[in-house]
């Protein structure tokens, strides 16, 4: 109910947000009126990564329940699926196992003119793999060494990295798997992978300060969102993405819609002859 009436909000708030334009925000904003700013801007962007053929990728890590998919979602909604669009893979099959490990990550790199989301990425090696044991130490000690030369050499093709690690406290992690757990339209989120986490809390911490240490680099930079607060997480994320990308405004076509077709004596079949969906409501 709260993300229905907050996109319900949302839609009634574009005319005046694109009347408005870019702007700092006030120090009394308002969630929704501030979200539906950032959102025109990111369509502004979307319009300006195809006609320029931009390619763009951003990864979003972090802590299970750290509101990664939250953002994903508010930055979703207002684009094309067609240009942007959310990749979050599975276990990797047999086949995939015996692949050089970013393989099938760069299969679902953008195209020139697209935006790909990233919920989770080539990471997995240096988190939940590493503290689960899914990989080798040598593994390991590979993905480590060979990350900051693969990312080096899509920055060099012109593609636009952007990283996201999204860091919320021990104790509102335990708040929200709580809640995951009695709300039956949030409990699918809850893997036994995510509760394992909650046990390997520590691991985790060390695992993630051992990626920062050889993955953040100059070219290539964690970008840490605070993320306790969720609504402020999503829009601190998304003015920052924004940020990224110098963009302009790029005026879009007049549509104008073409006269209906003459019948010209075309009788449609009757309803009876074909299979409606029951009236329920």
């Amino acid at each position: 109910m709260r993300n229905a009436l907050e996109k319900a909000a949302i839609e009634t708030l574009w005319p005046k947000v694109a009347r408005n334009g870019a702007r700092k925000p006030p120090r009394n904003y308002k969630y929704v009126e501030e979200l539906a700013r950032l959102q025109y801007e990111l369509i502004k962007l979307q319009e300006w990564v195809r006609t320029r053929g931009l390619r763009v990728a951003v990864l979003f890590e972090g802590r299970d329940a750290a509101g990664k998919g939250g953002v994903i979602k508010r930055i979703m909604e207002p684009l094309n699926p067609r240009i942007c669009r959310v990749v979050a893979l599975g276990t990797p099959t047999e086949r995939e196992r015996g692949q050089w490990y970013f393989q099938r990550y760069v299969a679902e790199l953008p195209a020139a003119g697209e935006i790909v989301l990233f919920d989770r990425s080539w990471y997995n090696r240096a988190g939940v793999e590493r503290v689960m044991g899914f990989c080798s130490e040598r593994e390991y000690r590979e993905f480590l060494h060979a990350c900051p030369a693969f990312e080096d050499m899509l920055i060099r093709s012109g593609l636009i990295l952007i990283k996201y690690w999204f860091s919320v406290s021990d104790e509102e992690q335990e708040k929200r798997f709580v809640e995951r757990a009695r709300n039956p339209f949030k409990r699918w989120k809850l893997s036994p992978m995510d509760l394992e986490s909650r046990a390997r809390w520590v691991d985790y911490s060390k695992a993630k300060d051992e990626m920062f240490a050889h993955t953040d680099t100059k070219k290539s930079p964690w970008n840490v969102v605070d993320a306790d607060n969720k609504k402020q997480a999503r829009l601190n994320c998304i003015a920052h993405f924004l940020k990224q990308i110098p963009y302009g405004h790029v005026q879009p076509a007049v549509v104008e819609l073409p006269p209906r077709q003459a019948d010209d004596g075309y009788k449609r079949p009757k309803k009876s002859s074909q299979r409606f969906v029951p009236a329920v409501y």
